[in-house]
């Protein structure tokens, strides 16, 4: 048997602890090896509507969060293959490099509405098996059921956070203690990331 690698995509700006809380008990849940945190290089869902930090920077404090947590990484596979960034080409890669590997592609619950809209959805379902993570007892989004998906569901604890709050807490210089790790933090404030004017 391959490895059960767990695959969370975003574009992480900033990271927060909500994005780690739904890695670690997807990872524990499941039974993975590892739950790779994939960066977005360019994220085809945010074009147009706001400014997104780049990609790099990103990578880096996605780097910074997960630190020496056990069975998570940061994953820049869609920054090295440059462009737009869409999840059939990011499992077909990692399908490439671990070809005996199990793919289980980890989303918010709130993300499943938009699958639909999503490029290339049938080769994703025959990459990886959809984990939706959620809140106890939210349900699962309608749609999935019978439609060629392999779904399971993560309850985890129920996190607010808004990566828009976020960016605007580090603008006004408001803290970001226990919202986001603290070594992110540490790389935020350092590199005057999400300042006005920056």
């Amino acid at each position: 048997m391959g490895e059960r690698i767990g695959v969370f995509g975003g574009t992480f700006d900033p990271i927060h602890v909500g994005h780690l809380v739904a890695a670690v008990n997807a990872r524990a849940a499941l039974g993975l090896d590892r739950v790779i945190l994939m960066v977005a290089n360019v994220p085809w869902q945010k074009a147009g509507t706001r400014v997104v930090t780049g990609a790099e920077e990103r990578f880096a404090l996605v780097q910074a969060a997960v630190g020496d947590v056990p069975g998570l990484e940061a994953g820049r596979l869609e920054l090295d293959r440059g462009g737009e960034s869409y999840s059939a080409d990011t499992l077909a890669e990692l399908h490439g490099l671990h070809p005996d590997a199990e793919l289980f592609l980890v989303v918010g619950w709130d993300v499943a509405f938009d699958l639909p809209s999503w490029e290339r959805i049938e080769h994703v379902k025959e990459l990886a098996t959809l984990v939706l993570v959620n809140r106890p007892g939210a349900g699962r989004p309608r749609g999935l059921d019978g439609d060629g998906w392999r779904v399971v569901e993560v309850s985890v604890p129920n996190l607010e956070i808004s990566s828009t709050d976020l960016r605007s807490r580090a603008a006004e210089g408001r803290p970001l203690d226990y919202l986001i790790p603290e070594s992110a933090v540490h790389f935020i404030t350092s590199h005057g990331l999400y300042a006005v004017g920056r």
